[in-house]
């Protein structure tokens, strides 16, 4: 396998509705991780998309007097505008209504089939529409779904994968791969659903009809068969088919999939954690195909304290929060920073998180506004008066800082990343207020005046390059200022210093600070 292949992927997002906080988030992760992974020099490959079949999409385009397929592309555009809002890095965009997408599902269905693990009977059972998921009587929470869905006892012929056959192998798997599936929290509970004993999986329908139909050559049906794909065996392919599969041959396949050391990576919310946990590797089991590295399943967010909901009103809408920051006066670029250092800073990646505005300006001005920004503002602008703007001397300035921050970064701990970051700034401030150089001017100590400014300038290098994956744009404004060439923003040049006579550019302020606005009447 090639160390240097890296491929991630965020979930494929349901188009019954329009994006909000949860996608958002999942998404600036995965982003996060890829900016990351490419920094180390690695080839990443970084996937998004929209699911577009099932029940719940039929239903919701109807609802709203549309066909599925113009429903289906309305909703997907707001998708793939979220991914250009939020500034992320995704080398594609798979739509599971397209044709490479259908070409890949229906092979892999065949595959499934050939090796023997698809036979036909009559499904009877609880079907939640919204999670579009089967579950058994004993599952059920006063009557609803795990998830607090409606069910409905349905029953219809159907096709049936057999996940019983793979519960030893799964177990096996997780009890070797103890990493597969994080965190910890979350392989527990899959672990514990598996030894609970594994169903046969009902995955194709009848009762509908949006949804890729069941190959025509399947050995159990007829011409002009009715039945349609499970969605989750649909969906789930994506993974594959946006990396030209069924072609083996298909160079992405073979980088991405085959030869792809600790990936693929698949990032997704913990109430989708068993079909990817579960029946994916079952079913790439099944296919005598590769299975992923590992599923990381991150939590909820609330928002100030409540559960959010549509009923309620509180849902969080990522384009009406960049508005919010705007209006205190910032950049469009500035305010796409903050909303990505935030949701990764404010909750350890895992956990649930609550959104809190308070917490967001408190948390804005303290680390990123009054720490990183006022460093380079300080420095920079002492440097461009006092020193022709030039760096007038250097020496072996390096901090072995940094263990903890690639440590947390392996563990997708965004936030214990950036509070490393955060150290090594404020550590820097403090000498630089202890240092300080405008006193030494005063002085006349001119030396130490230069070696107090450098100290300061190349630790705002350091800090920026190291912020590159949660906030790009300001990273790379900071290090404009400091006229680094674009192919020294990556961690192989850390450790290139900063040399005597290297020139920066006018300082400018990166971070405002969020001033609250109150108006009196």
């Amino acid at each position: 396998m090639s160390s240097k292949n890296f491929y991630i992927t965020s979930p494929i997002y349901y188009v019954n509705d329009v994006p909000h906080i949860g996608h958002a988030y999942t998404s600036i992760a995965c982003d996060a991780v890829a900016r990351f992974k490419r920094l180390e020099d690695h080839n990443v490959f970084f996937l998004t998309g929209t699911d577009e079949h099932g029940q719940k999409v039929e239903k919701s385009a109807l609802a709203r007097g549309k066909n599925p397929r113009e429903f289906c592309n309305e909703v997907s555009q707001k998708f793939r505008e979220l991914a250009v809002l939020l500034n992320l890095s995704n080398d594609d965009f798979i739509r599971t209504t397209e044709e490479r997408h259908k070409k890949c599902a229906q092979k892999f269905w065949e595959i499934l089939e050939k090796n023997g693990w698809i036979y036909k009977d009559i499904y009877e059972g609880w079907y939640a529409v919204r999670d579009e998921a089967f579950y058994a009587k004993d599952e059920l929470i006063n009557g609803k779904a795990p998830s607090g869905a409606e069910v409905a006892w349905h029953k219809e012929e159907s096709y049936f994968f057999k996940l019983s056959a793979f519960q030893e192998k799964l177990l096996t798997l997780y009890e070797a791969a103890p990493d597969f599936i994080r965190p910890q929290s979350r392989f527990n509970e899959v672990v514990s659903f598996v030894k609970s004993g594994l169903k046969d999986l009902s995955i194709s329908r009848t009762s509908f009809s949006w949804g890729i139909p069941v190959p025509e050559t399947t050995k159990h049906e007829a011409r002009g068969t009715k039945h349609v794909m499970y969605v989750w065996l649909d969906a789930l392919t994506n993974y594959l088919s946006a990396l030209g599969f069924p072609d083996e041959k298909n160079q992405l396949y073979q980088n991405f999939w085959v030869n792809a050391a600790d990936s693929p990576i698949h990032m997704v919310g913990k109430d989708i954690v068993r079909f990817h946990a579960v029946y994916w590797p079952a079913f790439l089991m099944a296919a005598n195909l590769n299975i992923p590295h590992s599923i990381y399943a991150h939590g909820w967010w609330t928002n100030e304290g409540q559960k959010i909901s549509k009923s309620v009103g509180n849902v969080i809408d990522p384009h009406k929060e960049l508005e919010w920051l705007e209006s205190f006066g910032c950049s469009r670029d500035t305010a796409i920073d903050y909303f990505r250092y935030f949701l990764l800073r404010e909750v350890p990646f895992g956990n649930d998180g609550d959104y809190s505005r308070i917490n967001f300006i408190n948390r804005i001005n303290s680390e990123l506004a009054n720490n990183i920004g006022n460093l380079a503002q300080r420095s920079l602008t002492m440097i461009w008066k006092n020193c022709g703007g030039k760096i007038l001397t250097e020496n072996s300035y390096q901090k072995n800082f940094f263990e903890e921050y690639f440590s947390a970064m392996k563990n997708f701990s965004f936030d214990r990343a950036i509070g490393s970051i955060i150290e090594f700034a404020t550590l820097t401030n403090k000498n630089f207020n202890d240092a300080a150089p405008w006193n030494l001017k005063k002085e006349g100590k001119i030396d130490a005046m230069n070696e107090a400014l450098y100290i300061a300038a190349e630790s705002t290098r350091i800090t920026a390059i190291l912020l590159l994956s949660f906030a790009p744009s300001s990273a790379n404004r900071i290090l404009d200022l400091l006229n680094i060439q674009d192919s020294q923003r990556n961690f192989a040049a850390l450790s290139n210093a900063l040399k005597a006579g290297h020139r920066i550019n006018e300082p400018k302020a990166i971070f405002p600070r969020l001033e609250p606005v109150f108006k009196f009447i």
